[in-house]
């Protein structure tokens, strides 16, 4: 019976951070984390995590390649709160200190298969002339306590930022019972048959 009328819902993520963009900045590693609502409860996987340090290489678009595996899986009763990656990116500043160089968050696919998403990279600024100085005489440039903060939008309309790369991930998804709940998430991505196979109602190893 339990089978047949399931009370919750579950949404698998696989994929990974495939690299950045950081035209003015070499030598960068990043972190991640997901942000999710009240309703949603990681059963397997990793919530968070950090990439190696990576070099741009000698090919000609001069990107960096982490190639960072996620996977993680959430159940939940309700779509509210979906969940969101948030990425930070840090690396060396002109004193060898460890500084950030871009926040950024999407949202996890809403349909199954395979999915590519950029995320343009962004960093606070100081509000005034004295603070960039001081900043950058310390060695130390404006940080979020807390990088999820990137993920919701209370406050973020007060916070100045800048522009600063971009950073690719490619997300394999899938999920089940979400159609039992009453839940249309759409057609599967035709670019995975295999992915979107796991969306049917039929499934039971997950």
């Amino acid at each position: 019976m339990a089978a047949s009328n399931p009370s919750v819902f579950l949404l698998s993520v696989n994929g990974q951070i495939e690299g950045a963009d950081f035209p003015s900045y070499d030598n960068l590693y990043c972190k991640y984390c997901y942000v999710y609502g009240q309703d949603w409860i990681p059963t397997t996987g990793l919530e968070e995590g950090i990439t190696q340090i990576t070099c741009k290489g000698s090919q000609a678009s001069h990107k960096l390649i982490w190639n960072f595996p996620l996977d993680v899986t959430f159940k939940s009763t309700n779509p509210s709160g979906w969940p969101q990656l948030v990425v930070s990116v840090y690396g060396p500043d002109v004193f060898g200190n460890d500084v950030v160089r871009g926040y950024g968050a999407t949202h996890i696919p809403i349909t199954p298969g395979q999915h590519t998403r950029t995320m343009a990279m962004f960093v606070p600024e100081p509000t005034w002339r004295l603070q960039k100085f001081t900043s950058w005489l310390m060695g130390r440039r404006p940080e979020y306590t807390d990088p999820k903060v990137v993920a919701q939008g209370e406050g973020r309309e007060v916070t100045r930022v800048c522009s600063q790369g971009f950073v690719t991930v490619c997300f394999s998804i899938m999920m089940k019972d979400l159609k039992k709940l009453g839940y249309d998430s759409g057609p599967a991505n035709p670019q995975s048959h295999a992915a979107s196979s796991w969306s049917t109602e039929d499934q039971s190893n997950f």
